[in-house]
């Protein structure tokens, strides 16, 4: 099965617990006004990888905790990202994925796919990015509508609270610079603006 890929981290301490292995998917069709991930809204084929490709990719990692599923929409690739979820929870390592939906909307959908992405997933975290509810005290969500729905027992709010946000900045061999991770996307692309040119996507310069 496929993924349409919109970038792959290896290795990335901002997204969720621990050392985590980062998949942004393609494709998002809820388009939530001042989203920093525009470039994710396109559902046009950016990169296409199969899961037995991405699931190499995790097990040449040393030291990671877990994998970060986010975009994107991950459920709008349920098929191909729950079976990744599968492969990679049946290794011992865990899931943590994001949705703009709600954890009840999920629950009820009839798509036997979004329940099995479910059913491996430990840690979600659900809701859309509200602009007017903008709120960054705690990690890896920018409004305050957004939750942690907890799964298994891999994870708990006490250990989650722990960790704080985060960006980080990683320099391509081309000079491009990725910035992932949870801050004020607009303060930083104007700060960013004043040293490089910014892509349209927000994220390279």
């Amino acid at each position: 099965m496929n993924i349409n890929v919109f970038k792959i981290l290896n290795k990335t301490n901002a997204e969720g617990p621990g050392t985590r292995f980062c998949l942004w998917v393609q494709g998002c069709s809820r388009h939530c006004k001042g989203c920093h991930a525009k470039s994710t809204w396109s559902h046009n084929i950016n990169k296409l990888m199969s899961t037995e490709e991405i699931f190499s990719l995790i097990k040449s990692q040393k030291d990671i905790e877990g994998v970060t599923f986010l975009g994107g929409e991950p459920f709008e690739q349920a098929q191909g990202v729950s079976e990744l979820a599968q492969m990679v929870k049946e290794s011992g390592l865990s899931v943590m994925t994001f949705s703009g939906n709600s954890y009840e909307k999920l629950k009820q959908s009839k798509d036997i796919f979004v329940q099995k992405l479910l059913k491996y997933t430990d840690l979600l975290v659900d809701g859309a990015f509200e602009q007017e509810n903008f709120d960054l005290s705690r990690p890896w969500v920018g409004s305050k509508n957004q939750r942690y729905i907890f799964l298994t027992d891999r994870y708990s709010m006490q250990e989650i609270l722990q960790y704080k946000n985060k960006i980080e900045l990683h320099i391509n061999k081309n000079g491009s610079i990725f910035v992932n991770g949870m801050a004020d996307f607009k303060k930083l692309k104007l700060y960013l603006t004043k040293n490089c040119k910014l892509s349209e996507n927000n994220y390279a310069c």
